[in-house]
């Protein structure tokens, strides 16, 4: 299995800062060190042309140049950088590539990503670029006219960036499951939204998943899944108020895969948000959610086929 990264682009943020920005380099060794089946590939920045079929050209000019205003910087909540401009880019560049390597392999991953926070002309909680959309939108143009992507997003805040984005748009499906009572505290209106009460755990979260996917397939049927495996509805995530266990998490994971390995599917994943108060726990959950793909991986590699499209054949 392939899985891109952009680790070694770090920003610097002040002592303190709560945005676990080690967790991605710790990820990666993990991976090297005990996955050597993963092929691990630096991720190639998405340049202004991929950006620009999401965000508006202002924005991505701002953002590059430094010349947001305070208030916009502040609601990104990274200080302005050189590396968080380059790192935003590879972080978008990572999910597009895991979406052409699918395409061919049926899973691969991003080891950063998820910022499904940012909009169209202006970045949230800690997303400057959304590389989900700009994913989404790149495959589109490379794959043709009539692709199909549907975004399953279960980090435990409503990708509303991502919903914004293609509200009107028939053509990607939105689908979310998030704390009802989490930020964002105003939700935008995605295909399907699924609100889950505070502590909600493996059980209730499962069946919840449960029907959300058989919603999702009934009403569209993708070329493409975006795979947004949040690590913060994890008991004791500092940022995410529900209770799923390492176990639950994992059988998360397993039943996403299984309805697109089951459909003949390719799968990009991104490991999205994940603040526990011991980094290492949220570490093992992206982990377990790579390991996971890629024993999918073996189980589904040589029945794609690029000029397949990513369908089984």
């Amino acid at each position: 299995m392939q899985a891109f990264y952009s680790d070694h682009f770090v920003l610097p943020l002040p002592p303190g800062h709560r945005f676990p920005m080690e967790k991605y380099a710790r990820l990666r060794e993990r991976v090297a060190g005990e996955l050597p089946h993963v092929e691990l590939t630096e991720a190639l920045p998405a340049d202004d042309v991929m950006l620009g079929r999401v965000h508006s050209r202002g924005y991505v000019e701002r953002v590059s140049a430094g010349e947001l205003d305070p208030k916009e910087q502040r609601s990104i909540g990274f200080p302005w950088s050189p590396q968080m401009v380059e790192r935003s880019r590879r972080s978008a560049g990572a999910t597009v590539a895991a979406c052409r390597a699918a395409l061919i392999d049926g899973v691969a991953a991003n080891l950063a990503g998820g910022t499904h926070h940012a909009y169209a002309d202006r970045g949230e909680g800690f997303c400057v670029f959304n590389d989900a959309a700009v994913a989404a939108r790149t495959m589109q143009v490379e794959l043709g006219r009539g692709t199909r992507v549907a975004i399953i997003d279960l980090d435990v805040h409503q990708g509303n960036g991502t919903a914004a984005i293609f509200e009107h748009d028939p053509s990607v499906f939105t689908l979310s499951l998030h704390g009802e009572h989490n930020y964002p505290f105003h939700k935008a209106t995605g295909d399907l939204d699924v609100a889950l009460p505070d502590g909600c755990g493996d059980d209730e979260y499962l069946v919840a998943l449960g029907h959300a996917l058989t919603d999702l397939f009934a009403q569209f049927t993708p070329t493409l899944v975006i795979y947004l495996a949040g690590a913060d509805p994890l008991e004791n995530d500092r940022l995410g108020r529900l209770s799923l266990t390492h176990d639950g998490l994992l059988a998360r994971d397993h039943r996403v895969l299984t309805a697109c390995a089951e459909r003949g599917l390719p799968v990009a994943i991104a490991m999205a948000g994940g603040y526990g108060r011991d980094i290492d726990q949220t570490v093992a959950a992206h982990f377990a959610t790579i390991r996971l793909a890629s024993r999918f991986h073996r189980t589904v590699r040589g029945r794609f086929h690029a000029s397949a499209g990513g369908v089984l054949v």
